[in-house]
């Protein structure tokens, strides 16, 4: 279905959006954090545990994740804002909802991201209480 709509909420069809990201030559190769953060929700979304392992860096990776529990679904992604600390470093603000058995979450979380060897590397995130 090349015209499903990307997890992401990006308002492009999967394919000419995350897709990209998370398969085929350019596999890793998001150009800038606020990509990176989009592909990695996506990709929360879509169960792709491997890919979210491999954008995340080594120093806080875990060694596994776990797949998304049968009845849980994912609601969408607003990105609050995107800021270039410096040339290798980038900072995401961004609010993810999520419903699991009619319970429904809301992920509020600036993250940190480092480039390096020429790919954005989710770092670690700090949360936002109401």
């Amino acid at each position: 279905m090349p015209n499903t709509p990307c997890p992401c909420q990006s308002h492009k069809p999967y394919a000419q959006c995350c897709q990209r990201w998370h398969q085929g030559d350019l596999y890793l190769q998001a150009p800038d954090a606020e990509q990176l953060m989009r592909s990695r929700y996506s990709a929360f979304v879509l169960d792709l545990l491997d890919y979210l392992l491999a954008t995340w860096h080594p120093s806080t990776r875990p060694t596994e994740l776990e797949p998304n529990p049968p009845g849980g679904k994912w609601l969408g992604l607003e990105i609050k804002k995107h800021l270039i600390l410096s040339p290798t470093t980038q900072q995401v603000e961004f609010v993810a909802r999520h419903r699991l058995q009619g319970k429904a979450t809301r992920l509020h979380e600036i993250s940190q991201f480092v480039l390096e060897n020429n790919q954005w590397l989710y770092v670690d995130g700090s949360f936002i209480e109401k």
